[in-house]
C-alpha cells in the first residue's frame, strides 16, 4: 500500500511536470484527486486495513495529495504566466508605425444653413426657439386665422394624427404659442427654425422639411422694418448684391401679405435656367401679422403690431450648395456628403 501510494504520487508529479496547457492540467486534477481519482479510490479502501495501519496510510495519503496539489498550484501559476506573455505578445502594436488616417466628418449643409442663420439673428437680438412638432389643429390653424372650413387649409395637406392632433405644417404654430407664453406682453423678436410635415414628394419637394419662421411684436413695427430685415437676411445667405422684391399675396396670419423673391445670384438677375429666364427666384413668404391673430394670442392690435417672415431651409442649402434634388439631403449617402467643406 505504502509503494502503491508513492507510485502514485511520482507519476502525477512527472505528468504536472509535462504538462504544458491549463487545460491538460485539470484533466490531471481530475485524474489524481477528483471524487474518482486515484488517491481518492485509496482512502476508500481504508475499511479493509487493521485499525493499527489506518493511520500511517491516511497520513501517506494526505501527504501525497497534499504535495500534488502545491504542485499543480504552482504550475498553473506558470501556466497562466506563460499564456499572458503570449497574449501580451500578440496585442503588441509598433508605436513607430505610421498611424492610421482617419476620416473626418463634414457638417451636414442644412445644419450649416441653420446654424448661419441662427448666429446671424442672434446677432440682431433675437432669440431662437422651438416648440412641438406634434401639433394641435388649435395651434397650427385656428390660433393663425385659420378657422376649421377655411379655404386655405387645402393648400396644406397635412398628417392629421387624430381629429385634433397633426404633425405641423409649418413652424408658424410657434407664434401663437410665443405669444401666449408672453404673458407680460413685452416685445417678442424670435426665430423658430424647426421641422415641418406636408404630403408632399418630389425633386423639390419632401413629406419632411425644415423652415425657419421669423416674428417681431412691438409697438409701431411696420413694412419698412420687415423690408429691411429681410434684406439684410438674403444678402447675408446670397451675397451683398442680392436684390429684393415684393409681390402681393395671401397668407391667413398676414395683412398685408408679399411673397419675396430674390435677385438669382447664379446669373445675376439676367435670366438662366435656374430662375426660368425671369432673373427672380421666390424664396420667401411675408406680411405684417394680422390683428386676428393679435387679438387671439393675448395682444392689443390697437397697440401692437408686427411682422412675420418664414421660408424653407432646405430650399436656401439647395440654393446655396446647388443641389438639384431636395431628396439627397436625408438620403444619407456618403458619396453626396463628402461634397461639403470640412474646415469646421
Amino acid at each position: 500500500m505504502e509503494e502503491k501510494i508513492s507510485n502514485i504520487k511520482e507519476q502525477a508529479l512527472k505528468e504536472i511536470e509535462q504538462s504544458n496547457d491549463i487545460k491538460s492540467l485539470e484533466n490531471l486534477k481530475v485524474k489524481y484527486l477528483g471524487k474518482k481519482g486515484e488517491l481518492t479510490a485509496l482512502l476508500k479502501i481504508m475499511g479493509t486495513l487493521s485499525p493499527e495501519e489506518r493511520p500511517k496510510m491516511g497520513s501517506l495519503v494526505n501527504s501525497a495529495k497534499n504535495e500534488i496539489t502545491e504542485k499543480m498550484q504552482s504550475k498553473e501559476e506558470v501556466l497562466k504566466n506563460e499564456e499572458l506573455a503570449k497574449e501580451l505578445e500578440s496585442e503588441k502594436i509598433d508605436v513607430t508605425l505610421p498611424a492610421t488616417k482617419q476620416r473626418r466628418g463634414s457638417k451636414h449643409p442644412l445644419n450649416r444653413v441653420i446654424e448661419e442663420i441662427e448666429d446671424l439673428f442672434v446677432s440682431m437680438g433675437y432669440d431662437v426657439v422651438s416648440g412641438p412638432e406634434l401639433e394641435t389643429d388649435e395651434y397650427c390653424f385656428e390660433r393663425l386665422n385659420l378657422p376649421k372650413g377655411h379655404p386655405a387649409r387645402d393648400m396644406q395637406d397635412s398628417f392629421y394624427i387624430s381629429p385634433e392632433y397633426l404633425l405641423r405644417t409649418q413652424t408658424s404654430a410657434v407664434q401663437a404659442r410665443a405669444m401666449i407664453a408672453n404673458k407680460e406682453k413685452t416685445p417678442i423678436r424670435i426665430i423658430v427654425p424647426g421641422k415641418t410635415f406636408r404630403r408632399e414628394d418630389d425633386a423639390t419637394h419632401s413629406h419632411q422639411f425644415n423652415q425657419v419662421e421669423g416674428l417681431v411684436v412691438d409697438k409701431n413695427i411696420s413694412f419698412a422694418d420687415l423690408k429691411g430685415t429681410l434684406e439684410i437676411f438674403m444678402k447675408h445667405m446670397l451675397g451683398e448684391d442680392t436684390k429684393l422684391r415684393f409681390r402681393p399675396s395671401y397668407f391667413p396670419f398676414t395683412e398685408p401679405s408679399y411673397e419675396v423673391d430674390v435677385s438669382c445670384f447664379k446669373c445675376g438677375g439676367k435670366g438662366c435656367n435656374l430662375c426660368k429666364q425671369t432673373g427672380w427666384i421666390e424664396l420667401l413668404g411675408s406680411g405684417i401679422v394680422h390683428p386676428n391673430v393679435l387679438e387671439m394670442n393675448g395682444y392689443d392690435p390697437t397697440i401692437y403690431s408686427g411682422f412675420a417672415f418664414g421660408t424653407g431651409l432646405d430650399r436656401l442649402a439647395m440654393f446655396r450648395y446647388g443641389i438639384t434634388d431636395i431628396r439627397l439631403l436625408y438620403a444619407n449617402d456618403v458619396r453626396f456628403l463628402n461634397q461639403f467643406d470640412r474646415k469646421d
